[in-house]
């Protein structure tokens, strides 16, 4: 007869199953073989290092939380009426200097008992964010849950329940996020320094232990009364709720936090006799007795806490696993689809997603709701709504708002493209329609939702009066214009976030892209808060020509996605140019600014010898790269035979060249007559003004922006739209006033390489604009 695991080994078991699993969603460390036994060899994936990412980001979280929860304190001390000399400081004084004193005062004695009940109410909220988090998670709603298979293991029931406790409560990633950093803030301004950490971890632990027993208890009792969904509205409830306990707790660092200061002051005491209150009296304690004391209580309460749990749990399951049944009726299907059929809109994919939209409300909270609690909370919570009228007048911060709720949505429902496919994904391989389209009309489809909040709150703008003047109308066509550029986005960029294959929901998401869309995004509405025209149009056309690029990859990519060892062969992209363009610029930086340091002058010698070098390096690196990975669609400088190349090259770079210097020599004209024209430069600065003009520029430019952007957006973009989009960017980056006849010479440029078929007749297009512009200045 087999034995039966002790409670210990069951325990073991199954926080290790648990913390596999977490392991393997957020692609975390991999340990040595044997730390966690031995395991067969999976199916290779593709390479990558995306532990070390994981490791930076979980690190950088706690510092975030850990430095969240010191300034809430430290603001709690100093806005609270707790006598603290930093509330008399004056307006002026540097916000370091009061925070000092406030360390100060938490260190030399017990916290006053109105900032302990602020504390404990912050506690309160922390405590319900790691009950309500894992509670609102997808394995609430999954038609498989896992108690139904644990119950099978050879262990008593009892056993099988605290283990499960006992997993939970070492594997709560938001709830240890939540709690960890506040019990260690606490302890470190209470005195008791490096020794904070272990502090903070010991009084948690029964936090996270209590947390656990109630998400158990719930979850079970859900799972066996109630409808799959039932279950998914609760979902959606539990992710609803948790966000403005989150910003309630986050607002107390902030110092326009009012409200939420004020309900701190009016918290009641008798929340400090529950755990999340003896926890923070214990870590306050200045005597160990005390201390101990404290933390004796919050044992006790955790321990009763934990054996009505057991006795509930056990309750509910006297009559077995049986739970409600996970496949819903579909009576009214077909009548429904009739219906729905009447008033048809958009295509049949993009009606199917709302139909996926309309079923799994969890989905549609995060995507559509989920935006407006945050926005709201923040203003709200963070005391902003006293400056409305400000936030009303002014367009540039209209638009951000109106721009950031939009990028947002986009980021819970277009960079999920894919991932809501899951394993069903190979499905829409087999549709009468390429993956790309299909892609494609999903992102028009989350464009056109996404578009509805930006268009509301400019309504509400000009409800409550603000002008409709110029700064408005263009703040609303750089928003309108932002959207679908960031749909695009979202949807390249979820294409390499996702991994269709994993087993769990949670990990078929990287969160590296997220943050890079949000990294994007937040250079957009940088652009939309400057007053700089030119600033506004780059950033929109790198960012638009980015999408395009991004979107190409994306495409590359797309036959290889239920592969995970294969990858597309390497093909020059526009992708490649811009990142060679900003390797270009950055390079030059650094170069004129090493020869600034090392004494040279920033003069036009410095600018052509660090314009070269760059240009070199960028160049000579492109080039190796494609030679070591064998890229295809490498720019070439000629094509076919030399003697038939250079007469193709020779023709249509002087024929190119003509248009372009006419458009330049119409604009300097016309900037001359309005008394705008740029001086002429010195004879003596033409030695070094010509070569930098006449033969790096063509050389190394049209190599990046004909040979790499060109050539990359040609292959997905028909022959005007990929000029176009070249030579918006090529104009982009040269000087407001030669933005324009620069754009001429860039489509000039872009057609003689197109004609050409090599980057000879581009760079003579060039070299000879460059050339006749110099005659004319």
């Amino acid at each position: 007869m087999m034995e039966l695991p002790s409670a210990p080994r069951a325990f073991w078991l199954l926080a290790r199953l648990r913390m596999l699993r977490l392991l393997n969603i957020a692609h975390g460390l991999r340990f040595r073989k044997g730390w966690f036994g031995a395991s067969r060899q999976a199916t290779p994936a593709k390479k990558s290092v995306r532990w070390i990412v994981a490791a930076l980001l979980s690190a950088f979280m706690l510092l975030a939380f850990l430095n969240t929860a010191s300034t809430a304190l430290l603001n709690m001390q100093c806005r609270l009426p707790t006598g603290s000399q930093c509330a008399a400081a004056p307006s002026g004084a540097a916000p370091l200097a009061t925070m000092r004193v406030a360390r100060k005062e938490l260190q030399a004695a017990p916290f006053q008992p109105v900032l302990m009940r602020a504390v404990v109410m912050q506690a309160c909220l922390l405590f319900a964010i790691a009950f309500l988090l894992p509670l609102g998670s997808k394995e609430l709603a999954q038609p498989d849950w896992d108690l139904e298979w644990l119950v099978t293991l050879p262990m008593p029931r009892r056993t099988l329940l605290l283990a499960r406790i006992a997993e939970r409560t070492l594997a709560n990633p938001s709830g240890i996020l939540a709690l960890w950093p506040m019990c260690t803030a606490v302890a470190w301004h209470s005195g008791y320094r490096w020794s904070a950490p272990a502090l903070g971890a010991a009084c948690a632990l029964p936090l996270l232990a209590c947390a656990a027993t109630l998400r158990t208890v719930a979850d079970t009792g859900l799972r066996l009364r109630l409808a799959p969904s039932q279950l998914r509205n609760l979902q959606a409830i539990a992710s609803v709720a948790s966000m403005p306990l989150m910003y309630l707790a986050m607002s107390l660092a902030m110092p326009t936090a009012t409200l939420t200061l004020d309900w701190a002051a009016q918290f009641p005491a008798w929340p400090l006799w529950t755990p999340p209150g003896l926890a923070m009296q214990a870590l306050n304690a200045r005597e160990a007795w005390r201390g101990l004391g404290f933390g004796a209580l919050l044992a006790a309460q955790t321990a009763l806490l934990l054996w009505l749990g057991l006795r509930l749990l056990q309750g509910l399951l006297a009559d077995g696993v049986v739970a409600t049944g996970a496949r819903e009726t579909g009576r009214d299907a077909g009548r429904a689809s009739a219906k729905a059929a009447r008033f048809a809109i958009g295509t049949a994919l993009q009606r199917r997603e709302l139909r996926l939209l309309s079923r799994d409300r969890n989905f549609l909270v995060q995507s559509l709701l989920i935006p407006l609690i945050i926005f709201g909370s923040q203003l709200v919570l963070n005391g902003q709504v006293r400056d409305m009228d400000e936030f009303l007048s002014n367009p540039a911060l209209l638009s951000s708002v109106a721009f950031g709720l939009g990028a947002y949505v986009l980021m819970l429902s277009a960079f999920q493209a894919i991932n809501t496919e899951g394993h069903a994904l190979w499905m829409l391989y087999t549709y009468p329609h390429s993956i790309g389209s299909v892609l494609a009309q999903k992102a028009q489809l989350w464009s056109v939702l996404a578009l509805v909040y930006p268009l509301a709150v400019f309504g509400m703008g000009l409800w409550f009066g603000v002008p409709a003047d110029g700064a408005l109308l263009s703040q609303l066509v750089l928003v309108l214009a932002g959207i679908p550029i960031f749909a695009t986005i979202a949807v390249a960029l979820g294409v390499w976030a996702c991994d269709p294959l994993a087993q769990d929901m949670h990990a078929r998401v990287r969160p590296s892209f997220a943050y890079a869309y949000l990294i994007l995004s937040s250079l957009y509405t940088y652009a939309l808060n400057s007053r700089e025209w030119h600033v506004r149009l780059a950033a929109t056309v790198l960012l638009a020509a980015l999408a395009l690029s991004l979107w190409q990859r994306a495409r590359d990519a797309l036959p290889y996605l239920l592969d995970p060892s294969a990858a597309p062969p390497p093909r020059v992209s526009a992708s490649d140019g811009i990142m060679a363009a900003i390797a270009f610029f950055l390079l030059q930086l650094l170069i004129a600014g090493g020869l600034h340091l090392a004494g040279k002058p920033l003069s036009l010698q410095t600018v052509t010898f660090a314009f070269a070098a760059a240009g070199a390096m960028v160049y000579g690196l492109a080039r190796l790269l494609y030679w070591r990975s064998g890229t295809s669609g490498v720019p070439r400088l000629w094509h076919g035979p030399w003697h038939a190349a250079w007469r193709a090259a020779l023709g249509w770079g002087v024929l190119m060249a003509l248009p372009a210097l006419a458009a330049g020599a119409l604009w300097l004209a016309f900037l001359r007559h309005a008394g705008m024209a740029p001086a002429a430069p010195p004879p003596a600065a033409l030695a070094w003004l010509a070569p930098l003009a006449v033969l790096a520029a063509p050389l190394f430019e049209e190599f990046i922006f004909r040979g790499q952007v060109f050539g990359g957006l040609r292959r997905s973009l028909p022959l005007l739209p990929a000029m176009a989009a070249s030579a918006a960017l090529f104009a982009v980056i040269h000087p407001p006033l030669a933005m324009l006849p620069v754009f001429a010479l860039g489509l000039c440029a872009a057609y003689a390489a197109e004609r050409g078929k090599s980057l000879l007749a581009p760079m003579l297009a060039h070299a000879l604009y460059n050339a006749g512009m110099l005659v004319l200045q």
